[in-house]
């Protein structure tokens, strides 16, 4: 069981990935921005962050650098709508340890979280 931090701007997909990755794993936390999510991170320690991209105040490729430079060990699995080749290669580049594209399935988050268990 992995301890997961949800970042993402949209209500409703925070509730979704915790409906859909509470019964397995522990939600220690939710972010709706990046900036909280950095200092979400710091706070909570989570074993996996799942960050959306696009999001207000600081976007999530810049929030998963700044907790990479805080802990170099962190795994975030980066969840976005964002499906464009450059912002995946960025994401990876940057330091993503995985990359799910929305719309997912359960069973596609669920298989990423055990890879990078």
């Amino acid at each position: 069981m992995a301890r997961l931090l949800i970042v993402d701007d949209a209500a409703f997909t925070r509730r979704m990935l915790t409906d859909m990755l509470g019964e397995q794993h522990e939600i220690c936390g939710e972010a709706c921005n990046g900036l909280e999510a950095v200092e979400k991170y710091k706070e909570l320690k989570p074993d996996i962050v799942t960050m959306d991209i696009t999001m207000p105040h600081m976007h999530g490729i810049e929030a998963m650098s700044e907790i990479l430079n805080y802990d170099q060990d962190a795994k975030v699995l980066i969840c976005s709508a964002v499906g464009h080749r450059q912002k995946v290669l960025e994401a990876m580049k940057t330091g993503a340890s995985d990359f799910v594209v929305k719309p997912f399935q359960k069973e596609q988050i669920l298989d990423a979280i055990t890879r990078l268990l």
